[in-house]
């Protein structure tokens, strides 16, 4: 079992057994801290890590992992726990795992509840709008069987966000190469390399939405865990971002098909 810890820095990691930080965009860095792991060895996307976030580092494992009977991602500022906090003596175990996945498919973060606006909406008003209708595309033209299970995650108001899961091996070849198949349509449909700011981590955002669409589609269980933090948020900050973004949105960004 290899439950990685995706993380760009050196930083605090739990010592819980089954748990291995990766440095993920080794091939841009000129230090690898002593212990890490590298996403860099082997078949990778190391160097599209600007666009692709902590999925560089999911590719490394899909294809690098493939003699482990468990497979999982978290990061460095979150966990999947017992219970919600900032211990990291909270983290799921490996006794855990076990037995859990034991029951279930996949388990997973809470799902985020937005209240307010569904998942379509959300997306639209903090991101360019153009990666989130071209994915709709092709999910509708290379993968029809789960443009249904697609619409019904745009039009709720939760999802299972952050990239996090932990699934056995079987479960998680057949995820991830539904994920990077469509990540990999869309990124041969927009000029990604001239996004800016957090915008270029848009392969990162739009897989957030492709675990729900695999999982309803695919009919798979999961079990739901409270997200341990290793640092604090500022939920005041958070939401009044997202109420800014919600209500004085730029226009501009919006592109309708």
């Amino acid at each position: 079992m290899k439950i990685l810890i995706a993380t760009h820095k050196p930083y605090q990691m739990p010592d819980e057994p089954g748990y291995y930080p990766i440095m993920v965009g080794s091939d841009l860095r000129d230090q690898i801290p002593a212990g890490y792991l590298k996403d860099n060895a082997g078949q990778n996307i190391s160097k599209m890590n600007p666009f692709y976030n902590e999925l560089t580092a999911l590719y490394w494992a899909k294809y690098n992992l493939q003699n482990e009977d468990i497979v999982g991602l978290v990061h460095y500022r979150r966990y999947l726990g017992s219970k919600a906090g900032h211990d990291l003596d909270n983290i799921l175990s490996e006794s855990q795992i076990r037995e859990d996945l034991s029951k279930v498919d996949v388990l997973l973060p809470k799902q985020r509840n937005y209240y307010i606006e569904n998942q379509k909406n959300h997306y639209l008003n903090a991101h360019k709008n153009e990666p989130y209708f071209v994915m709709a595309d092709v999910i509708k033209e290379k993968f029809p069987d789960y443009y249904d299970a697609f619409i019904k995650m745009g039009q709720s108001k939760r999802a299972h966000l952050f990239n996090m899961s932990i699934m056995n091996q079987n479960n998680f070849q057949a995820y991830t190469s539904f994920m990077f198949d469509v990540l990999k349509e869309v990124e041969q449909r927009i000029p990604y390399r001239e996004y800016e700011g957090q915008e270029q981590r848009v392969f990162g955002f739009l897989s957030e939405r492709l675990m729900d669409t695999w999982l309803y589609t695919e009919r798979k269980t999961f079990s739901e865990y409270p997200v341990v933090t290793t640092e604090k948020t500022n939920w005041i900050d958070k939401g009044t971002q997202f109420l800014k973004r919600k209500f004085f949105k730029n226009s501009s960004k919006k592109v309708h098909f």
